[in-house]
């Protein structure tokens, strides 16, 4: 059991699976911002590619349905899906993306990127805060 203090009170008690699983789930969020930058770059760079059609992946669902799940999860099982989006206007030349689309996603996911950075900096502090209790 771990307790963890901020300013000389005490504010929470967990255990080490809780804290890992929290930042299992916190890392499987950074690996899915990840590739999705990754698909969004690849759909800027095939933003004129006749026939193409933009991707996207699937990862907040999947989180949500294991959340919801009775069973014990292990973060590191969650895996971001790669889909075709099929729901946008298609061009003349069959291509999809649009680069107001994608910059606003790119917008979207570079904040989520950086609130896991932020939520994972703070479980390390408060690893921190515990061990340095004397």
């Amino acid at each position: 059991m771990l307790i963890i203090r901020s300013t000389g009170q005490y504010i929470a008690v967990m255990n080490m699976s809780e804290i890992e699983k929290i930042i299992g789930f916190l890392e499987a969020g950074l690996r899915a911002e990840n590739l999705r930058q990754k698909a969004i770059a690849h759909n800027i760079a095939n933003l004129e590619t006749p026939g193409y059609r933009g991707v996207d992946i699937k990862f907040e669902e999947l989180i949500a349905k294991a959340l919801k799940s009775d069973s014990d999860i292990d973060p590191l099982q969650i895996e971001p899906e790669i889909y075709q989006l099929n729901q946008t206007p298609v061009k003349p030349n069959g291509n999809d993306v649009s680069l107001e689309t994608e910059i606003g996603r790119m917008i979207k996911n570079t904040l989520r990127h950086t609130a896991y950075i932020r939520l994972l900096n703070k479980k390390y502090q408060q690893l921190q805060l515990a061990i340095d209790v004397k």
